[in-house]
């Protein structure tokens, strides 16, 4: 809210002094880019692609750091309705952490989701249920148990997608079957 986009300036505006190449004054842009994702997502996006064009610059070999710049550029493409760029963006997201990380650590498991939430903005219902149901949900009841809420969450997303495809009847009890799940186990 307010207080987060009053530290986003604050930062900002403390560090921008600094040269380019200094850290600090690059994560205060990194912390207002994602303060004004809510209230002003077009400035958000720029201060974002900004950030992300200097990590690439000075610190080509940082991926950590140009990993959470794309999740930030992602998220906020969404908000502002641009599903399919932030499709892009997640697909890439997803591999990249399934290469490193593998298909089980949460970390992926979580842009994982994010992916099928994508997937199911852009009624690409099919992919999604694959992804969730296929590949994510198993790899979290698996490596974190089903009550975690990360993989509450790729259930909810999963019932969600069952729920919007309004192509199969059996569907309807499956989504509802796994939200009452759910909602017990929270």
């Amino acid at each position: 809210g307010a207080v987060n986009l009053a530290l986003g300036w604050a930062c900002w505006k403390a560090y921008l002094s600094r040269p380019e190449t200094d850290n600090t004054r690059t994560c205060g842009m990194a912390v207002l880019g994602c303060a004004l994702r809510g209230s002003r997502p077009e400035e958000a996006l720029s201060v974002l692609e900004g950030h992300l064009a200097v990590l690439r610059r000075h610190w080509p070999h940082e991926e950590e750091a140009s990993h959470h710049s794309q999740i930030n550029r992602a998220i906020c493409l969404f908000g502002l309705g641009r599903n399919d760029e932030a499709l892009v963006l997640w697909r890439e997201i997803y591999a990249r952490d399934v290469a490193i990380f593998g298909s089980s650590q949460e970390r992926t498991l979580l842009d994982g989701n994010n992916l099928g939430m994508s997937l199911n903005k852009l009624e690409l219902y099919d992919e999604a249920r694959s992804l969730l149901r296929d590949q994510l949900l198993p790899a979290a009841r698996r490596s974190l148990g089903p009550d975690h809420d990360t993989t509450l969450k790729l259930s909810h997303n999963l019932a969600e997608n069952l729920y919007l495809n309004p192509e199969q009847c059996d569907d309807m009890r499956d989504a509802e079957s796994i939200m009452q799940d759910v909602v017990q186990r929270r």
